[in-house]
């Protein structure tokens, strides 16, 4: 990669507050340059209204919006549903998941539109600038990546400077100092970071932050049962309805949040080293998960599922790390994907105040055997118990006789 100026960028544009002033920025910082804004749809309801306009007003010379909201659902949140994914035990990895889609998209349109360039408005500090540029380098390593919050001449070192440069330059933004979270929503979540909830001793503020769910206390007083039907590992409808998986997640959204289902609070582990908190709120994601545990408990064999659920923390960490096109990954992806062949049927969960519990769950590949699991010793020889628990027992035995007491 040389070290000539940029010619053409396609910039990650999001409309909110980094990506708004890094557009002028640029403008200044390489005379000449031509600006591509490119903004994908990923289901964040109002936040892209008016975007185009927005884009060059602020120094777009081009501006490209996609559609990505079944693609993102289906190539992306399915897989890893399958895995069944989680960083740090409670991170459905909402961010994460979506960042490679983005990149793969900007690659895309670099190529479509002759760009030499590829850039992104995340931090020097966080974990996106990892996820955006991995996948850069795995599409298309020939492409500039321009990463303004890591150049050195780009002077806004803060949120609070950000605003004033965006007042300055009359770009609307939707934060103030006085509202500074960092905010990032998709179909799959929405996270909530900065103010009081970079402090770990302190209870997030919930009205402010609040946005896809309800406070547990103002759920409805009456449960509610979901049912999910999978196909292959895949969900394909909602309480017998089918649906487009995109339309899939924002329905169990609107479900799971009007019982308060799907918030987290997690001090987390960066990728680049520190601790950070957020609050997270994925509703529509942990009735997936629940309702995906259910049928996997009961279609995959023991040892099969006891080591995929070791390679899912593995999976969890290749996607937070933002290394979706990593040979792993893939490779892990095919073994996920056999595993969950046989994982077709119907689960039902329960929503009650924040809490989604999976209540049952069927499937013509069931390896669930009621007379087996049943209390009757009927067609089950128990002298073969007595057996296979002297040889299983065998080395705690030989190393208990071994000891010196």
């Amino acid at each position: 990669m040389n070290n000539e100026n940029p010619k053409k960028i396609v910039l990650a544009y999001s409309g909110g507050l980094d990506t708004s002033v890094i557009l002028p920025w640029l403008k200044e910082r390489y005379p000449g340059v031509k600006l591509i804004a490119f903004a994908a749809e990923l289901g964040q309801g109002d936040e892209l209204k008016g975007i185009e306009d927005k884009a060059r007003k602020s120094g777009a010379d081009e501006v490209v919006v996609m559609d990505l909201r079944q693609e993102f659902a289906e190539k992306y949140c399915w897989p890893m549903l399958r895995a069944h994914a989680i960083y740090e035990q409670d991170y459905l990895l909402g961010t994460s998941i979506a960042r490679p889609l983005i990149a793969a998209k900007q690659v895309e349109v670099a190529h479509q539109t002759g760009a030499d360039a590829v850039g992104h408005g995340a931090t020097g500090k966080g974990n996106d600038q990892v996820r955006f540029e991995l996948t850069y380098m795995a599409l298309d390593p020939k492409l500039k990546i321009i990463a303004p919050w890591k150049d050195t001449k780009f002077e806004l070192r803060d949120r609070e400077s950000a605003v004033e440069y965006a007042a300055k330059h009359n770009i609307p933004i939707p934060v103030s100092k006085k509202k500074i979270y960092s905010q990032d929503r998709n179909l799959w979540h929405i996270s909530h970071e900065g103010a009081e909830i970079e402090h770990p001793d302190a209870e997030p503020n919930w009205e402010a932050c609040l946005t896809m769910v309800v406070p547990p206390e103002r759920a409805p007083n009456e449960a509610e049962i979901v049912s999910v039907d999978f196909e292959g590992g895949n969900p394909i409808a909602v309480n017998g309805k089918k649906m487009a998986a995109h339309e899939i997640i924002a329905e169990l959204n609107k479900i799971g949040g009007k019982h308060g289902v799907g918030v987290t609070v997690l001090a987390e582990n960066r990728l680049v080293g520190m601790k950070s908190r957020g609050v997270y709120e994925t509703p529509g994601g942990t009735i997936l998960y629940e309702a995906h545990k259910a049928l996997e408990q009961i279609c995959i064999e023991r040892d099969t599922l006891h080591f995929k659920q070791v390679i899912a923390l593995r999976y969890a960490e290749l996607v937070y790390n933002g290394q979706w096109f990593h040979p792993l990954r893939e490779s892990l992806q095919a073994f996920v994907d056999h595993t969950n062949a046989t994982v077709t049927g119907t689960a039902k969960v329960r929503l009650y105040k924040g809490r989604a519990m999976q209540v049952g769950a069927k499937s013509p590949h069931t390896l669930y055997d009621p007379q087996l699991a049943s209390f009757s010793m009927e067609g089950y020889d128990v002298t073969a118990a007595r057996g296979f628990i002297d040889l299983f027992g065998l080395p705690m035995k030989v190393a208990s006789q071994a000891k010196k007491w």
